[in-house]
């Protein structure tokens, strides 16, 4: 006996509108890869990284990052403000933070850029912070290629259909996920409503801790109601009853796919042979 599948088809058809079909926002490269290849090309490269020590390696790595996702990313003013304002001032941030971390004796035979008293920032502290810095931000760099182009509903059908995760576990997780937004939309509605009763007014501290006390109990009561109606939406579609599920969408793991995974763990493997020093 076939299990049901997870979700009707009745008045789509019609409309020509599917809801349940997956997002493709783009017709960039990088959006008809599948999810599982978006997460396990860079993979290499990001354990390399881990253990370099260099400038020039996170240089390159943050560089073929920033070409990938310039090509093969929809750039919106969310994934630019990211990529182009919050990445750099974060590894500006933490190459400076991590200078500061450094062991003033094992670069004292560095030269000196800032004294202060009996503290001393040498060159070689800067140069630690700064590789550091850029190992971090070339990691989350990599990262991106799959966070700004993969849904949440296709990495959960790739990690069901390809890695053979139970759908008890992979669909649950999901729901917990997309939890999220909805206690921020339950958030929203609650403030605008109290906004206009005007309940909890005035400026300051005490005020502003009894608005966010006013919001718990309303938040809390719209959880429960929202996860009662998740609970009897899964129970009513059989969720759990079958070993297996049908799926009316597939994201299969096609050629390019393939290549795409061959051709990133090619050019890391370049990049690492050429610029890590390898020690005799």
């Amino acid at each position: 006996m076939s299990a049901p599948p997870m979700s009707a088809t009745s008045g789509t058809a019609a409309t020509g509108i599917d809801p349940c079909a997956p997002a493709v926002p783009s017709r960039r490269a990088l959006y008809r890869l599948n999810p599982l290849a978006k997460l396990a090309a860079p993979v290499p490269a990001m354990l390399a990284l881990v253990f370099a020590r260099d400038l020039t390696t996170p240089l390159v790595f943050l560089g073929i990052a920033y070409a990938v996702l310039l090509v093969g990313a929809r750039w919106t003013a969310r994934s630019a403000a990211l990529l182009l304002i919050a990445l750099p001032i974060g590894i500006a941030l933490l190459s400076l933070g991590m200078s500061l971390w450094v062991d003033a004796a094992r670069v004292s035979d560095t030269r000196a850029v800032v004294s202060l008293g009996a503290w001393t920032l040498h060159a070689g502290a800067l140069e630690v912070g700064l590789a550091t810095g850029l190992r971090l931000g070339a990691i989350a760099a990599l990262a991106f290629i799959a966070g700004l182009t993969t849904t949440g509903p296709d990495l959960v059908r790739a990690t069901v259909q390809q890695l053979r995760v139970p759908y008890r576990v992979g669909y649950t997780a999901l729901a917990a996920f997309r939890f999220v937004p909805r206690f921020a939309y339950e958030l929203d509605l609650i403030r605008q409503a109290h906004r206009v009763r005007g309940a909890h007014g005035g400026r300051g501290p005490f005020a502003a801790v009894a608005r966010w006390s006013g919001y718990v109990v309303p938040l809390l009561a719209g959880a429960i109601r929202h996860a009662e109606r998740v609970a009897l939406a899964m129970d009513s579609r059989a969720f759990g009853a079958h070993r297996d599920r049908t799926e009316r969408h597939s994201v299969p793991f096609r050629r390019r796919d393939v290549v795409f995974v061959a051709v990133f763990w090619l050019v890391s493997g370049v990049v690492l042979v050429a610029l890590v020093p390898w020690a005799p």
